[in-house]
């Protein structure tokens, strides 16, 4: 097995693809690849009707229910390694963002130098150094209190383990506008003339930056009513989220399933325009908050009330539609009784984010008062029950003859609705 394979190379002291300590996340990487690989191939090796054993080759049903065991178990295994993999990665990134956070530094340093040659060096400009070195420890005291968690990302990662688009925009804005304001500070505090004193102070006042405050309120507003919105959904049973392994910057412009999606896409593309300009005319107005105008402030409040509603739009409760007897190629139409396969249909059974085996294997029928594992069926590159809109299941003997509800229960843990069938002798 490739967790004991794992703990047998770390008992050995190698860190060649098996160890998931921290010091070692080449290890960890490798070792879930190579969980994967072995995944995979029982996969396909059993889609091809090889490797059951000869005590269960005679039934269809007891080798279905062996495989989708023996799959379940492996892919149990491949989701350890990736939680063990996501938290190095987590540790990884920690180091990185402090890395990146004083590579901006150093490139703002080397930009003013160059556009200081011939216009020479200003107050404005040792002030916007001072500004992001500030800033600069600030997010870097960030990364060591969060170094476990992905370090100045943590702020902006979900309680699903993945990077929020609301809260990426408000940190945006607000380091902008933290900025923006540590360079006036820097500029008053250097400044020996009262005029200029007077004029900075000025340059704080609510009339020329009323934009870019009411654009930082509406961001941050939406950052914590998303927040909230998702969480009483999912309490509600009206949203499924699963956890995602480890963030990924694709987060910022994609759903749970990894498809982009229009709301967060022109979430980031907007706000990141309306950044743009605001540095801008930070840059060629250092002695006030820029003054971002009104129609383009009107913009990012628009695109933030578009991904408002889309988070208010998505997701669903999963339904079931109909529940109809499984026959096969051969088989006499019948009555459903107890050893028959049904196959129930409807929508919303498989969660965004849930697609991997050992999500799938959480699925949970209820028929009347007997619980069904729903099984795992492979097929090349993939698994054909369960499905979004569908899945079979056995029909157990505990099951009493009569009217009986069936309901499923996701991944995520929601329950559909109850369907009524009949179950004869």
């Amino acid at each position: 097995m490739a967790v004991q394979e794992a703990r047998d190379n770390v008992t050995a002291g190698a860190h060649a693809g098996g160890c998931t300590c921290g010091d070692c996340p080449h290890g960890a990487r490798a070792g879930h690849r190579r969980a994967v690989a072995e995944f995979l191939a029982k996969r396909d090796e059993f889609a091809a009707g090889q490797g059951l054993p000869a005590a269960v080759a005679h039934s269809a049903s007891a080798s279905r229910q062996w495989i989708s065991e023996e799959l379940t178990q492996t892919a149990e295994e491949v989701a350890a390694r990736a939680r063990a993999e996501g938290e190095v990665w987590l540790r990884r990134v920690g180091r990185w963002t402090m890395y990146a956070v004083w590579g901006a530094v150093v490139l703002l340093l080397l930009v003013q130098a160059l556009t200081a040659i011939g216009a020479g060096w200003t107050a404005a400009r040792t002030a916007g150094l001072l500004a992001a070195a500030v800033v600069g420890l600030g997010l870097t005291a960030a990364s060591w209190f969060h170094r476990a968690r992905g370090g100045a990302l943590a702020p902006v990662i979900g309680e699903d383990n993945r990077l929020s688009t609301s809260r990426a925009v408000a940190a945006s804005w607000v380091l902008f506008v933290v900025y923006a304001v540590l360079v006036l500070a820097g500029r008053l505090a250097a400044a020996s003339d009262h005029v200029e004193r007077d004029a900075l102070i000025a340059g704080l006042d609510l009339a020329r930056g009323a934009g870019i405050v009411t654009v930082l309120a509406v961001v941050c507003g939406i950052a914590v009513l998303v927040r909230r919105v998702v969480a009483l959904r999912v309490l509600g049973q009206r949203l499924q989220k699963v956890r995602a392994e480890r963030p990924r910057a694709a987060d910022l412009l994609t759903d749970d399933a990894g498809r982009g999606t229009f709301t967060d896409i022109q979430y980031v593309v907007v706000s990141t325009a309306a950044l743009v300009y605001a540095a801008v005319r930070l840059a060629r107005r250092p002695d006030q908050l820029p003054d971002l105008p009104w129609g383009l402030a009107v913009l990012v409040l628009v695109s933030a009330a578009t991904y408002m509603a889309g988070k208010y739009a998505e997701g669903g409760r999963p339904v079931i539609l109909s529940v109809v007897r499984s026959r096969e190629a051969g088989d006499l139409d019948a009555a459903i009784r107890t050893g028959d396969d049904i196959e129930i249909r409807g929508a919303g059974f498989v969660p965004p984010g849930a697609q991997r085996a050992d999500r799938l294997a959480r699925m949970v029928v209820r028929i009347g008062t007997v619980h069904v594992h729903v099984p795992l069926v492979p097929v090349p590159g993939g698994f054909s029950n369960p499905t979004d809109t569908a899945l079979t299941v056995p029909v157990p003997a505990d099951v009493e003859p009569g009217r009986v509800e069936v309901q499923l229960v996701t991944a995520a843990g929601v329950e559909t609705n109850r369907y009524t069938i009949d179950v004869t002798e």
